[in-house]
């Protein structure tokens, strides 16, 4: 048995029902878009059984991209959770065949609500096409069962027709990546571009060495801060920065004593920002582009006001 060969098959046979789908779309799909974008309320998604599951993902899609939707099944909503459909609200109903009893019992119940009903089925004709507003067809020529019975292509394409109307309604509300981050903020997107400068910045045990110190004592207090750099201030304005990649390139010198000063080996104006609220991963692409460990922050005057060490900004999960 040629198990490769039967999962390219099934790949190929689901990719072709959707490029069917795509070159024989319909004008519907700009009248449901306008529909749902222009919405009040929510956008409440319902079907039965592989539809139902299908349903529940296209929910969760267009809650996180900007259009509030909450999924509810037909035989709960027939015991009480039709109260949960508000008369702003616009229900989009899955069934492949559009005959599911379980759908079908609860149509004239939205129709009498007088909610705008949206239906995704492979007939207008079926029961769930003839109470619909709007019909949007996901009918296919084969499914990529064997048996042309499970339902795979079917969910597949009706999956996709639902990240399409997703992204359609993006396009719609001008849905940028800030908002998608608002919906995601624990994510990497989050933390992205929400997390500043002044959340990750250090201000505590700095390795501090004034001007005129020795090399040998700022190495002591280079190592009690354990950030691989000590940093050189005069009038308590930062003037310099210490750092190993200093220090090793010092100790190369045939004329290499521990009883230089710091000033004699340490990176003068090394790098630094004034302003914390600066966005952390910003901070981070200037970290790398200089090659630098850690990056200074100072008020207007150059006074020191702590350090952001890119060890800290990987810790906090900042790509």
């Amino acid at each position: 048995m040629n198990y490769k060969q039967i999962a390219q098959d099934v790949l190929l046979t689901e990719a072709q029902e959707l490029q069917n789908s795509a070159l024989n779309i319909s004008d519907d799909i700009v009248k449901v878009v306008k529909l749902i974008g222009s919405i009040k309320g929510k956008l409440i998604i319902t079907g039965v059984g592989k539809s139902g599951l299908v349903g529940a993902k296209m929910a969760a899609t267009f809650a996180s991209t900007g259009t509030s939707s909450f999924f509810i099944h037909p035989t709960e909503a027939m015991h009480g959770d039709l109260g949960m459909i508000g008369k702003d609200d616009i229900v989009l109903a899955i069934s492949y065949s559009g005959e599911s009893d379980e759908l079908a019992s609860l149509l004239p119940h939205i129709k009498r609500l007088n909610i705008p009903l949206i239906a995704m089925a492979k007939d207008n004709k079926s029961t769930l096409g003839s109470y619909a507003d709007i019909f949007l067809d996901i009918s296919i020529t084969k499914e990529a069962c064997p048996l042309n019975i499970a339902p795979t292509s079917s969910t597949t394409l009706t999956m996709a027709l639902g990240d399409a109307l997703a992204v359609c309604l993006m396009k719609y509300k001008n849905f940028q990546k800030e908002d998608f981050a608002s919906f995601h903020p624990g994510g990497s997107l989050g933390k992205k571009l929400f997390v500043k400068v002044k959340d990750l910045l250090q201000t505590k045990n700095l390795p501090i060495v004034p001007h005129g110190t020795v090399l040998k004592e700022a190495v002591v207090i280079m190592s009690q801060g354990r950030l691989g750099s000590a940093i050189l201030v005069e009038d308590d304005k930062v003037i310099g920065l210490l750092s190993d990649g200093d220090l090793r390139r010092a100790m190369l010198k045939d004329n290499f004593s521990l009883d230089f000063q710091v000033e004699d080996i340490a990176t003068k104006n090394p790098i630094t920002i004034k302003d914390e609220n600066l966005l952390a991963s910003d901070v981070l692409e200037l970290i790398e582009e200089n090659k630098i460990q850690m990056l200074i922050v100072v008020d207007s005057n150059n006074k020191l006001k702590g350090v952001l060490h890119i060890h800290k900004l990987i810790e906090a999960g900042i790509k």
